[in-house]
Protein backbone atom coordinates (compact mmCIF):
# COMPACT_ATOMS: atom_id res chain seq x y z
CA UNK A 1 0.00 0.00 0.00
CA UNK A 2 1.17 3.40 -0.94
CA UNK A 3 2.26 5.95 1.73
CA UNK A 4 0.18 8.79 2.29
CA UNK A 5 0.55 12.57 3.34
CA UNK A 6 -0.04 13.29 6.81
CA UNK A 7 -2.79 15.92 7.30
CA UNK A 8 -0.47 18.62 8.52
CA UNK A 9 1.13 18.03 4.93
CA UNK A 10 -2.44 18.19 3.15
CA UNK A 11 -3.54 21.22 4.64
CA UNK A 12 0.25 22.73 3.31
CA UNK A 13 -0.05 22.24 0.09
CA UNK A 14 -3.91 23.52 0.37
CA UNK A 15 -2.70 26.43 1.96
CA UNK A 16 0.04 27.24 -0.54
CA UNK A 17 -1.63 26.29 -3.56
CA UNK A 18 -5.05 28.15 -2.31
CA UNK A 19 -8.37 27.48 -3.81
CA UNK A 20 -9.02 29.04 -7.60
CA UNK A 21 -12.80 27.77 -9.04
CA UNK A 22 -12.11 29.77 -11.81
CA UNK A 23 -9.14 28.52 -14.35
CA UNK A 24 -6.11 30.67 -14.83
CA UNK A 25 -2.74 30.95 -15.88
CA UNK A 26 0.32 30.37 -12.84
CA UNK A 27 3.12 32.73 -13.44
CA UNK A 28 4.75 29.64 -15.55
CA UNK A 29 1.76 30.08 -18.21
CA UNK A 30 0.29 27.23 -17.58
CA UNK A 31 -3.70 26.64 -17.28
CA UNK A 32 -4.58 25.71 -13.39
CA UNK A 33 -7.66 24.88 -11.57
CA UNK A 34 -8.99 23.99 -7.90
CA UNK A 35 -6.07 23.28 -5.47
CA UNK A 36 -3.05 23.89 -8.15
CA UNK A 37 -4.49 21.17 -10.86
CA UNK A 38 -2.95 21.35 -14.33
CA UNK A 39 -3.78 19.43 -17.08
CA UNK A 40 -0.01 17.45 -16.60
CA UNK A 41 -1.31 15.95 -13.89
CA UNK A 42 -4.13 14.25 -15.34
CA UNK A 43 -7.86 14.53 -15.70
CA UNK A 44 -9.42 16.73 -16.31
CA UNK A 45 -7.69 19.39 -18.81
CA UNK A 46 -7.52 22.70 -17.69
CA UNK A 47 -8.98 25.11 -20.32
CA UNK A 48 -10.09 28.51 -20.35
CA UNK A 49 -13.39 29.67 -18.95
CA UNK A 50 -13.39 26.13 -16.90
CA UNK A 51 -14.87 25.97 -13.19
CA UNK A 52 -14.68 23.59 -10.25
CA UNK A 53 -16.67 23.53 -7.08
CA UNK A 54 -14.91 23.28 -3.54
CA UNK A 55 -15.53 19.81 -3.01
CA UNK A 56 -14.48 18.54 -6.61
CA UNK A 57 -11.51 20.19 -5.89
CA UNK A 58 -10.34 18.91 -3.01
CA UNK A 59 -10.89 15.23 -4.49
CA UNK A 60 -9.17 16.03 -7.80
CA UNK A 61 -6.69 17.27 -4.86
CA UNK A 62 -6.30 13.97 -3.52
CA UNK A 63 -5.84 12.31 -6.81
CA UNK A 64 -2.81 14.55 -7.94
CA UNK A 65 -1.18 14.32 -4.76
CA UNK A 66 -1.42 9.93 -4.50
CA UNK A 67 0.44 9.99 -7.59
CA UNK A 68 3.38 12.20 -6.36
CA UNK A 69 3.22 9.97 -2.87
CA UNK A 70 3.67 6.82 -5.25
CA UNK A 71 6.57 9.08 -6.76
CA UNK A 72 8.40 10.02 -3.61
CA UNK A 73 7.60 5.83 -1.77
CA UNK A 74 9.40 4.93 -5.15
CA UNK A 75 12.67 7.45 -5.46
CA UNK A 76 13.26 7.95 -2.22
CA UNK A 77 15.17 5.13 -0.88
CA UNK A 78 16.08 6.29 2.95
CA UNK A 79 13.88 6.52 5.32
CA UNK A 80 11.36 9.67 5.81
CA UNK A 81 9.72 10.91 9.04
CA UNK A 82 5.79 11.54 7.84
CA UNK A 83 6.89 15.50 7.61
CA UNK A 84 9.68 15.21 5.68
CA UNK A 85 7.83 13.00 3.12
CA UNK A 86 4.85 15.51 3.09
CA UNK A 87 7.33 18.21 2.19
CA UNK A 88 8.83 16.17 -0.65
CA UNK A 89 5.11 15.80 -1.99
CA UNK A 90 4.52 19.09 -1.72
CA UNK A 91 7.64 20.26 -3.44
CA UNK A 92 7.20 17.29 -6.24
CA UNK A 93 3.38 18.35 -6.51
CA UNK A 94 4.58 21.84 -7.24
CA UNK A 95 7.60 21.45 -9.21
CA UNK A 96 6.97 17.47 -10.67
CA UNK A 97 10.74 17.23 -10.83
CA UNK A 98 11.91 15.31 -7.77
CA UNK A 99 13.35 12.71 -10.27
CA UNK A 100 15.69 14.62 -11.87
CA UNK A 101 16.80 16.96 -8.66
CA UNK A 102 19.97 16.91 -7.17
CA UNK A 103 18.42 17.01 -3.80
CA UNK A 104 17.22 13.37 -4.69
CA UNK A 105 21.04 12.43 -5.56
CA UNK A 106 22.19 13.81 -1.92
CA UNK A 107 19.39 12.83 -0.04
CA UNK A 108 19.88 8.85 -1.32
CA UNK A 109 23.00 8.95 -0.61
CA UNK A 110 21.95 9.77 3.26
CA UNK A 111 22.67 13.61 3.09
CA UNK A 112 19.43 14.39 4.76
CA UNK A 113 20.96 18.39 5.67
CA UNK A 114 21.50 19.13 2.51
CA UNK A 115 17.48 18.75 1.25
CA UNK A 116 17.13 22.53 2.65
CA UNK A 117 19.47 24.52 0.60
CA UNK A 118 18.44 22.02 -2.47
CA UNK A 119 14.65 23.15 -2.03
CA UNK A 120 15.86 26.58 -2.10
CA UNK A 121 17.41 26.39 -5.39
CA UNK A 122 13.91 25.91 -7.00
CA UNK A 123 12.20 29.10 -6.78
CA UNK A 124 12.61 30.24 -10.66
CA UNK A 125 9.81 30.93 -12.72
CA UNK A 126 10.92 32.00 -16.62
CA UNK A 127 15.01 32.93 -15.11
CA UNK A 128 13.18 35.33 -12.32
CA UNK A 129 13.11 34.74 -8.80
CA UNK A 130 9.64 34.73 -7.47
CA UNK A 131 8.84 35.73 -3.89
CA UNK A 132 5.66 33.74 -3.68
CA UNK A 133 8.09 30.34 -4.53
CA UNK A 134 10.58 31.30 -2.18
CA UNK A 135 7.95 31.28 0.62
CA UNK A 136 6.75 28.32 -0.47
CA UNK A 137 10.67 26.67 -0.86
CA UNK A 138 11.18 28.10 3.07
CA UNK A 139 7.47 26.64 4.46
CA UNK A 140 8.82 23.14 3.00
CA UNK A 141 12.24 23.80 4.68
CA UNK A 142 10.54 24.50 7.72
CA UNK A 143 8.16 21.10 7.97
CA UNK A 144 11.37 19.09 6.79
CA UNK A 145 12.97 20.78 9.99
CA UNK A 146 10.43 19.27 12.26
CA UNK A 147 11.85 16.70 14.02
CA UNK A 148 9.11 14.32 15.11
CA UNK A 149 9.59 10.74 14.65
CA UNK A 150 7.26 8.58 13.42
CA UNK A 151 7.19 5.23 12.99
CA UNK A 152 6.97 4.03 8.94
CA UNK A 153 7.18 0.69 7.30
CA UNK A 154 11.09 1.21 7.03
CA UNK A 155 10.96 0.27 10.99
CA UNK A 156 12.25 -3.87 11.12
CA UNK A 157 10.40 -5.64 14.00
CA UNK A 158 12.34 -5.82 16.92
CA UNK A 159 14.63 -3.17 15.86
CA UNK A 160 16.08 -0.48 18.80
CA UNK A 161 14.06 2.88 19.09
CA UNK A 162 17.24 4.44 19.76
CA UNK A 163 18.63 2.92 16.70
CA UNK A 164 15.63 3.26 14.73
CA UNK A 165 15.86 7.08 14.98
CA UNK A 166 19.68 7.23 14.87
CA UNK A 167 19.45 5.49 11.20
CA UNK A 168 16.63 8.27 10.40
CA UNK A 169 18.79 11.05 11.40
CA UNK A 170 16.34 12.62 13.33
CA UNK A 171 17.02 12.96 17.36
CA UNK A 172 14.97 14.37 20.55
CA UNK A 173 14.86 18.19 19.78
CA UNK A 174 15.99 19.82 23.11
CA UNK A 175 17.85 23.28 23.89
CA UNK A 176 19.06 24.80 20.49
CA UNK A 177 18.11 22.27 18.07
CA UNK A 178 14.10 22.77 19.11
CA UNK A 179 15.05 26.40 18.97
CA UNK A 180 16.21 26.05 15.44
CA UNK A 181 12.86 23.81 14.58
CA UNK A 182 11.16 26.95 15.89
CA UNK A 183 12.43 29.81 13.97
CA UNK A 184 12.12 28.00 10.79
CA UNK A 185 8.27 27.22 11.70
CA UNK A 186 7.59 30.95 12.81
CA UNK A 187 9.28 32.06 9.37
CA UNK A 188 6.68 29.60 7.63
CA UNK A 189 4.28 31.66 9.34
CA UNK A 190 5.47 34.48 8.15
CA UNK A 191 6.25 33.46 4.52
CA UNK A 192 2.62 33.88 3.11
CA UNK A 193 2.67 37.20 4.63
CA UNK A 194 5.47 39.26 2.89
CA UNK A 195 4.26 39.33 -0.48
CA UNK A 196 1.04 41.55 0.71
CA UNK A 197 3.08 43.76 4.10
CA UNK A 198 6.54 43.77 2.52
CA UNK A 199 8.15 45.32 5.63
CA UNK A 200 8.07 41.38 7.17
CA UNK A 201 9.88 40.58 4.20
CA UNK A 202 13.33 41.59 6.80
CA UNK A 203 11.75 39.73 9.63
CA UNK A 204 11.29 36.72 7.46
CA UNK A 205 14.77 36.61 5.91
CA UNK A 206 16.21 36.70 9.28
CA UNK A 207 14.33 34.52 10.72
CA UNK A 208 15.29 32.25 8.17
CA UNK A 209 18.84 32.05 8.16
CA UNK A 210 18.86 32.15 12.11
CA UNK A 211 16.66 29.07 12.25
CA UNK A 212 18.73 27.62 9.56
CA UNK A 213 22.34 28.47 11.81
CA UNK A 214 20.68 27.41 14.99
CA UNK A 215 19.78 23.93 13.57
CA UNK A 216 23.22 23.43 12.21
CA UNK A 217 25.10 24.29 15.29
CA UNK A 218 23.05 22.13 17.01
CA UNK A 219 23.54 18.96 14.52
CA UNK A 220 27.35 19.57 14.74
CA UNK A 221 27.31 19.39 18.60
CA UNK A 222 25.53 16.24 18.83
CA UNK A 223 27.59 14.87 16.27
CA UNK A 224 30.99 15.77 18.15
CA UNK A 225 29.02 14.55 21.54
CA UNK A 226 28.51 11.00 19.46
Amino acid sequence: MTRTINQEGLEHIKRWEGFRADAYKCPSGVWTIGYGHTSAAGAPEVQSGMTVSKEDAEAILRRDISRCEARVESLVRVPLTDNRFAALVSFDYNTGRLHSSTLLKKLNRGDYDAVPGELMKWVHAKGEVLQGLVNRRSAECGLWAKGEFVASAFEQAGADSAAVKADMGVASLTGAGALGVALSEAAGQIAPLTETLPMLKGLFIALILAGVAVSLWSAVSRWREA
